[in-house]
């Protein structure tokens, strides 16, 4: 249903803001504690510009986060660069006096920001018998745990990272619930600690290298469904006291999975018989009292991800290496396996290579089996041999060697060398791979598991790391689709450069088309994101977005030659559906495009299905809709590609749209099709429930 409430925006940016000025794009506060101060309605949000917000910058801790009021940074990035540090006191009602950076009251939303809390016992964020959402934040390096819940609380806690925090990265404790999904825990202490009476719905969650992934005491009683637990030093799941988790039935498979943790997978320390089933577990790895079982019905299981190879199920790289393996253009080994995190001999990355890219025959004549593939692969220029005159087929293959393999296969060139500036470890790339580092960062050739910042030029490539290294290559020779993924490295110079964009309500939208390689401003700097899109333009960005199978023969437009910049653009967009031209054989490509016309496309080329058309009668505007459009719009609603600023009840149909509006809205229809995460947004119209449309 269509949020009635007008929502007001206040803008934040701790470099050039002043709490003096009105809290507007234009003239931002400074801090985000003066902008909690002008939350005067039920509906707020608070955009945050990149940079630290900590007592230095004028923050006064801690930063209570009221009643339906949104706190967004930078969703895209996890909160990258943008960067909430401090402490104050807060008087529990269950724990007493504690040291935190943020308290969620009530419906209250953070997303897209990083939080540290580095006090001896500092917590990140403290949630106490209210019900927020923390969505795409990363918290790390908190002196106790990066969030901490208690109370009755029911919190949504989806798609974060939790890194490095000393004590823990999530702890529920006292009476609480909610949901805990998509997560990552990474390098904690304790990944998630769950006590008291605490039962939530943890799902999803990748945890690994933690100390102990997950740690149960008291009566707590979580559900733990389709979780990945690995290589954590001393273990998976603990379970102290009574505590009794939910790891499955005979009626439902869990689909935990437990891989390669030091001293044990499941280890019950209580009296309590935990019956695990459907995980997948090393039968010497569960000590004490834990009965495994079959599942005996066959029934849906919705929260599973699953591969084609059964140690890849759940892992970061599963789309790349899918997508590979649908081409014929990656293998496994035997027993359905694929070793993502095997290394990879300099001999096998030219075969891969070799055949990837299906390099010509190179001079040499074959003796071992890897010397036609390295021949070719030395030839094209992929690889190189040694001053020695060896080549060193069974030597593992570096992450810097495949990438300057790539940059120079692929003949790339530039390279800003400020780009190394996002690496935190840069002083170990060697001075002849600089170059190319940079030039593959810009292309986002690079991939880094599980800190983006952190490059490991060094150490040996995994053959998962190849896979994306591979297929991002693909990408960016035209020949393959951006995948959505986190552990792309994406230096933004391009978006912290708009001029114009800072702190726009499109910005989320623009950047994550931007991380695609979908959009890009002016050569002046600027964006221009209120500025009218012209059918040429709109119908480039289509044909690069979306999948280009002909669904119909396209016409020449005769106002639209061969040599028109965007002439393929249009034929392409043409024969996918998604534009079309006039009655007078014109396509009019100069002709600004409406904001209707924009929905209509969506929803014709993407092939959606028909939604009622009295879906739109909830619009205040609702008559301004022709008749002609309105299922298409109908459904555009129900896909939740409609975005409407500053109104969402006002659609507007006949005005022009700006590129800002078509980002959001493409952006949208990736999301509807799966192609993206979503980004919260209070301008995003959700679906109609079925009592408001009939």
């Amino acid at each position: 249903m269509v949020n009635s409430t007008l929502v007001a925006t206040l803008y934040v940016n701790p470099v050039v803001g002043n709490d003096a000025n009105t809290g507007s794009p234009l003239d931002p506060y400074k801090t985000l504690t003066r902008a909690l101060r002008g939350t005067t309605t039920t509906a707020t949000i608070i955009q945050l510009a990149s940079g630290t917000y900590s007592t230095a910058s004028g923050e006064v801790f801690p930063l209570v986060i009221p009643a339906g009021v949104m706190v967004v940074g930078n969703e895209a990035t996890k909160g990258e660069g943008l960067v909430i540090s401090g402490s104050g006191e807060y008087q529990s009602q269950s724990f007493g006096v504690q040291n935190i950076t943020l308290l969620l009251l009530s419906d209250a939303q953070l997303m897209g920001v990083t939080v540290t809390n580095a006090t001896a016992k500092g917590t990140g964020v403290w949630i106490e018998s209210t019900a927020p959402i923390l969505a795409n934040n990363t918290f790390i390096n908190c002196g106790r745990e990066g969030v901490f819940v208690t109370g009755t609380a029911k919190p949504a806690i989806v798609d974060n990272m939790f890194v490095q925090n000393s004590a823990g990265g999530l702890v529920m404790a006292r009476n609480s619930k909610g949901e805990v999904l998509r997560n990552v825990w990474h390098k904690n202490a304790l990944g998630i600690a769950i006590s008291d009476f605490a039962a939530p719905m943890v799902a999803n969650n990748k945890l690994s290298e933690n100390r102990i992934a997950i740690a149960l005491s008291r009566d707590a009683r979580p559900v733990l469904r389709n979780n990945i637990i690995q290589k954590n030093t001393q273990g998976g799941l603990l379970i102290n006291g009574n505590a009794l988790p939910d790891l499955g039935s005979t009626l439902e498979s869990a689909g935990n999975i437990f891989r390669d943790n030091q001293q044990f997978d499941v280890k019950n320390d209580t009296l309590n018989r935990v019956v695990s089933s459907g995980n997948d577990l090393n039968i010497r790895q569960v000590l004490g009292l834990v009965e495994l079982i079959a599942v005996t019905q066959d029934t849906p299981n919705l929260i599973s991800v699953r591969s084609s190879f059964s140690d890849l199920t759940g892992h970061w790289a599963t789309d790349f290496v899918e997508a590979l393996l649908k081409k014929g253009l990656i293998s496994g080994f035997g027993h359905d396996t694929f070793a993502p995190e095997a290394p990879m001999t300099r001999a096998e990355y030219a075969a891969v290579i070799a055949s990837v890219f299906k390099l010509p025959p190179g001079n040499q004549t074959p003796d071992p089996w890897a010397a036609s593939p390295i021949d070719r692969a030395t030839s094209i220029g992929f690889l190189s041999g040694f001053s020695d005159g060896t080549f060193r087929a069974g030597q593992n293959l570096t992450k810097i060697e495949a990438i300057v393999s790539m940059v120079n296969g692929l003949k790339l060139s530039g390279g800003n060398p400020n780009v190394l500036t996002v690496y935190c470890d840069r002083a170990q790339i060697p001075s002849y791979a600089t170059n190319a580092v940079a030039v593959a960062t810009e292309k986002m050739l690079v991939v880094n598991y599980p800190q983006t910042e952190k490059l490991e030029p060094l150490r040996d490539i995994t053959r998962a790391e190849v896979a994306v290294l591979i297929y991002q290559a693909l990408v960016v020779s035209g020949k393959e689709k951006p995948i959505v993924c986190p552990y792309i490295v994406n230096s933004n110079f391009d978006v912290p450069g708009f001029t114009d964009l800072m702190g726009h309500w499109a910005e989320p939208f623009i950047r994550g088309l931007v991380s695609m390689n979908l959009t890009r401003g002016f050569a002046d700097g600027s964006y221009q994101p209120n500025k009218p899109v012209t059918r040429a333009q709109y119908a480039a960005l289509v044909a690069s977005a979306f999948n280009k199978t002909a669904k119909r023969p396209a016409p020449d437009f005769i106002d639209v030659p061969k040599d028109y910049w965007a002439y393929s653009a249009i034929k392409m967009a043409a024969q996918s559906g998604f534009v079309g031209g006039k009655s007078d054989g014109t396509f009019r490509p100069e002709q600004n495009v409406l904001r209707v016309q924009v929905l209509v496309s969506l929803v014709n080329g993407l092939a959606l299905p028909a939604a009622h058309p009295n879906a739109v009668l909830s619009y205040s505007d609702c008559h301004t809709i022709p008749d002609s459009v309105r299922k298409a719009v109908a459904t555009a609603t129900q896909q939740r590609i409609v975005v409407n600023y500053p109104d969402p009840k006002q659609i507007e149909p006949d005005r022009e749209a700006t590129r800002g509006e078509v980002a959001a809205m493409v952006y949208q229809a990736l999301v509807a099709t799966g192609q993206t995460p979503a980004i919260s947004s209070p301008y995003v119209v959700f679906p109609f429930t079925t009592k408001n449309v009939y």
